[in-house]
């Protein structure tokens, strides 16, 4: 009886083996699988970094640009109502006949020189004036025409008047020069015009 009682006491074999008794932890990855994932993180990265640098570059350049635009363009209001001493000043030279030059010839010699210093000024800053003369052809980017009229002799679209002076900064227009233009003249009737019969009548007999 002992012997048929140690028996059933040993314990039951299924078959298995140690590995496979073992919970499952999960499947590790194989080393090409690993290897793509490291490889798409490093492109991630990569593809990071060339945006932040890009957009890096576009600041820079932005920056300059905005540093150049205000170094040539940040005095544009102040050069605009500077004009108006330029336009009184030329005023003042072209209202004088000889006479009042003779009799107060270092007054207006004053006044010429500070003209001249006054343009010598504009000129440091990359002001120009782009003044029109009679005879050219009207630019509606540099000119304003104040009026139109039909001149003799003259072609249609062209200036007849200068008004007053026009001014650009650098390649930006400051001010625009006020000009009149020459209109195409009015068609004068014929004598066809003059001999066509009325109200349709016809005077062929």
């Amino acid at each position: 009886m002992a012997k048929t009682q140690a028996k059933t006491d040993e314990p039951q074999t299924t078959g298995t083996t140690p590995e496979e008794a073992l919970p499952e932890m999960g499947a590790v990855p194989g080393p090409d699988v690993r290897i793509a994932e490291l490889e798409a993180e490093r492109d991630e990265l990569k593809d990071r970094l060339l945006r932040a640098l890009a957009e890096a570059e576009n600041t820079r350049r932005r920056a300059e640009r905005d540093r150049k635009d205000a170094e040539t363009y940040g005095g544009t209001r102040l050069a605009r109502d500077i004009l108006a001493v330029y336009d009184n000043l030329t005023r003042a030279l072209a209202a004088a006949d000889d006479s009042i030059k003779t009799e107060h010839a270092a007054l207006f010699e004053g006044i010429e020189l500070t003209r001249r210093e006054l343009l010598n000024a504009f000129e440091k800053h990359k002001i120009r004036e782009t003044t029109p003369q009679k005879g050219e052809k009207f630019d509606p980017n540099l000119h304003q025409a104040m009026f139109e009229a039909p001149i003799p002799g003259a072609q249609p679209g062209t200036i007849i008047e200068v008004m007053q002076a026009g001014f650009v900064i650098a390649d930006r227009l400051l001010r625009p020069a006020l000009v009149g233009v020459a209109r195409a003249m009015p068609q004068a009737a014929g004598p066809a015009a003059e001999a066509a019969p009325e109200n349709g009548e016809d005077k062929a007999g």
